[in-house]
């Protein structure tokens, strides 16, 4: 089977906002960033299974960037239901503590409870990362930039996420979780202009993230939205731009950047090639 430098993105199967990654290398390795919601998992396991050729998937890593179910969702349900129908080398993720989250952001007790229960399925295979590592996987290299920081306790999952930057192929994919202001703030301090890449993944699927000042650093080619089409219009049923939501002001951001190729999981999967 032929293998090639490649971003699957891929597009909600249900109506909710998710966030589901698989990086495809050359030589033939899968590594995937989060996953989405319980709704997504086996999209996401057909997926692995097309790109890998067989019927048991083996990924290389699998990278999580905060424990919300959008984007945790996903592997509870598959380490729950179909443990058997994949292998995973190691996970990499590092979040706080059930304590600290239900300290300062109670209410999400039960996403915590979901991911702990399976936590017994990765043993021996979890991988706590933190600022400054790197990680290879045959041509593709994540640097991680920033990672949870309990000086933080207003949006505190969000601003856990962690921050990944992969290079392959000779692009560069910057990849913000839900990274909130805060957090995105000191992103910014601590790298300024060298968050620039090729590609951005837009924080917090686009809305209410980062600030501006975060992607006109990255200034990216192009921009990855994690976003339904409900959410993408700023729609929650009165009609454009009628919510809430900050997406069609951050589109506005970007356009006035310059940056004209977004990709969009309300139109489904898209398989980005990296060269």
């Amino acid at each position: 089977m032929t293998h090639r430098n490649c971003l699957h993105m891929l597009g909600n199967q249900t109506t909710i906002q998710m966030m589901s990654f698989v990086v495809e290398t050359e030589d033939g390795k899968l590594i995937v960033i989060d996953g989405g919601k319980p709704g997504d998992a086996q999209h996401l396991l057909d997926t692995l299974r097309r790109l890998s050729g067989g019927e048991k998937p083996h990924v290389d890593a699998w990278f999580l960037t905060h424990n919300h179910i959008d984007h945790t969702g996903a592997l509870v349900t598959l380490l729950t239901e179909q443990r058997d129908a994949f292998e995973v080398d190691a996970y990499y993720y590092n979040f706080p503590s059930d304590q600290f989250l239900t300290r300062y952001e109670p209410g999400t007790e039960k996403e915590f409870a979901d991911f702990r229960s399976v936590q017994r399925f990765m043993a021996g295979r979890i991988e706590t990362i933190t600022q400054g590592d790197v990680y290879e996987f045959g041509p593709a290299r994540f640097d991680v930039l920033y990672t949870t920081d309990p000086a933080f306790t207003d949006n505190v999952v969000n601003n856990s996420s962690s921050v990944l930057r992969m290079t392959l192929g000779g692009k560069t994919v910057l990849f913000l979780g839900d990274l909130g202001i805060e957090a995105g703030r000191k992103l910014l301090a601590l790298h300024g202009n060298a968050l620039r890449s090729d590609y951005v993944q837009m924080a917090h699927h686009g809305q209410n993230g980062v600030e501006r000042a975060v992607y006109e650093a990255a200034a990216p080619s192009a921009c990855l939205w994690c976003a339904p089409d409900w959410l993408w219009d700023n729609n929650a049923g009165k009609g454009y731009n009628t919510h809430t939501w900050q997406t069609v002001i951050v589109r506005g951001w970007m356009e006035e950047m310059g940056v004209k190729t977004h990709y969009v999981i309300k139109d489904g999967d898209h398989a980005i090639e990296l060269k």
